[in-house]
């Protein structure tokens, strides 16, 4: 099984969102999963992980088995092969258990040109990182991902769901989750 996961945030509370799929051209998931953590606290400039990570390991224990991979909305190594980023910190808390693909959309510096995928009719490139696989692998799963631009349809779609729980959970009511 392959998880794409995304979190967002209103006020002290982590929303993640994560879609199962079983291959990498799913038009749709097997599965959609949401998990509310409280007590996230604030963003700290350089430690994104300690906000972000709690909030996915409690999606996580929501499953019955780890998946095989999991993508998240960042980087794996902010430099992409050294610098540890939120995919890494992910794949040392599962113990190697599951291979982590970082999808980010803007670069960070030092990233190099070899992160970079192009998809669709797009020039401005997804910037690709892993840790339990080689790149290479990992940009040919994100490439086959299914839709025509940029972003992948799935990862498109975690990312509003999560959008979503944040901001229903604003205005107090429940959220319109899709049925799996």
């Amino acid at each position: 099984m392959i998880l794409a996961v995304d979190v967002q945030y209103d006020a002290d509370c982590g929303y993640a969102a994560g879609l199962l799929f079983e291959r990498w051209d799913a038009l749709t998931p097997a599965a959609t999963i949401c998990k509310k953590q409280a007590g996230v606290g604030e963003y700290v400039p350089g430690e994104f992980y300690k906000r972000e990570l709690p909030c996915i390991l409690a999606l996580l224990r929501e499953l019955d088995q780890l998946p095989e991979y999991i993508v998240i909305d960042g980087f794996v190594f902010l430099d992409g092969h050294a610098h540890a980023g939120l995919g890494k910190y992910l794949y040392d808390a599962l113990d190697g258990k599951a291979k982590v693909i970082g999808v980010a959309k803007t670069s960070f510096a030092g990233i190099g040109d070899d992160y970079k995928l192009l998809r669709g009719d797009s020039i401005k490139p997804l910037f690709i990182t892993c840790i339990g696989l080689e790149l290479a692998e990992a940009k040919e799963h994100i490439a086959a991902m299914h839709g025509p631009h940029r972003m992948p349809v799935l990862l498109k779609t975690v990312d509003r769901i999560c959008r979503e729980q944040a901001l229903a959970a604003t205005a107090g009511i429940a959220p319109d989750l899709p049925q799996s």
